[in-house]
C-alpha cells in the first residue's frame, strides 16, 4: 500500500477514486513518562518517551487507514493528513487521524 500526502502519484494514472478513508487511535502517557517529560521539559531537551509515543500512535492511525483502504479494493491512498489532539480530562491522552482517498492506480 502506497500512502502519500500529495494528490497524485508521479507516473501513475489514479484510474479510480474509492473515497474518503481514516484511521484514528487514542493512546495514553502513563505517570511514569510524565515524570520524566517533566524533567526534562525542567532542564531543556528532547522527550524520547513522548517521541515514542507520538510515533507508535501516528504509525497506528496510518496502518488503520490502509487497511480500510485495502478493504474497498484501493491499493494507493492519496492526499493524506495528519491530525493531533490532546484529548481527556487532564489532557494526558493524545488522539492522532489519519485521513485520506483511497484509489486505484
Amino acid at each position: 500500500m502506497i500512502s502519500v500526502t500529495t494528490p497524485s502519484l508521479e507516473g501513475q494514472p489514479i484510474r479510480k477514486y474509492l473515497g474518503i478513508v481514516t484511521g484514528e487511535t487514542i493512546i495514553g502517557a502513563n505517570a511514569i513518562k510524565d515524570f520524566f517529560a517533566n524533567i526534562t521539559d525542567f532542564f531543556g531537551g528532547r522527550s524520547g518517551s513522548y517521541e515514542e509515543v507520538l510515533r507508535k500512535a501516528k504509525d497506528t492511525a496510518i496502518s488503520e487507514m490502509e487497511e480500510r483502504a485495502m478493504e474497498m479494493g484501493a491499493n494507493a491512498v492519496v492526499g493524506v493528513d495528519l491530525d493531533y489532539e490532546v484529548v481527556g480530562q487532564s489532557g494526558s491522552m493524545l488522539m492522532v487521524t489519519a485521513s485520506g482517498t483511497a484509489v486505484v492506480i
